[in-house]
């Protein structure tokens, strides 16, 4: 049975907004290129899918650690629960109807870990109970406004772990209480 986590980067007033936030420091980056290499797959929603397939192109302007990054994004199963997308990239299945369902079947048939991408998604797998372990990548400013990590009541969580990724950013892991 697969570990369904979600993670993102936030701010320290608790928002998620990659482009306000900007790309992480090359440490931290190399972090996210591990992280990526040993998933069994990614759930996302339809707005964090469109930002992530950015990896699709190779762009002139990468350098080899982006390049890599690509390389493993690409590699990886993805899953986008959307209602409103007509189609999606290589190597992802669009999921429209009892998404639900379809989530529990894969953290049933898969082993490893599985990433949720977006709040709103990670909201409503947070309701269902799917949700296994909670990843707040915290970066030493503040946003002010935006998509917060958590879109709904926070669920009652309780501290596992933190480390230090890059000089401005600390993982903090939870798992439900």
């Amino acid at each position: 049975m697969a570990k369904m986590v979600y993670g993102l980067q936030q701010s320290l007033d608790g928002y998620v907004d990659h482009m306000k936030l900007g790309p992480p420091v090359p440490a931290a980056f190399a972090h996210f290129l591990e992280q990526v290499r040993g998933l069994s797959g990614v759930i996302y929603g339809r707005r964090t899918y469109e930002i992530m397939r950015y990896w699709d192109d190779y762009l002139p302007d990468w350098d080899a650690q982006d390049h890599e990054f690509a390389q493993a994004w690409r590699s990886q199963p993805k899953w986008v629960v959307s209602g409103s997308l007509a189609s999606v990239g290589p190597n992802a299945t669009l999921v429209e109807k009892d998404f639900e369902a379809q989530i529990r079947r894969l953290k049933a048939e898969l082993p490893g870990e599985i990433q949720v991408g977006g709040p709103v998604l990670a909201q409503s797998l947070t309701a269902a109970g799917l949700i296994d372990e909670y990843r707040l990548y915290l970066r030493s400013v503040v946003l002010g406004g935006g998509h917060p990590f958590f879109l709904g009541p926070r669920p009652p969580l309780r501290l596992v772990a933190n480390e230090l990724i890059a000089e401005d950013m600390i993982r903090l892991t939870y798992v439900p209480a």
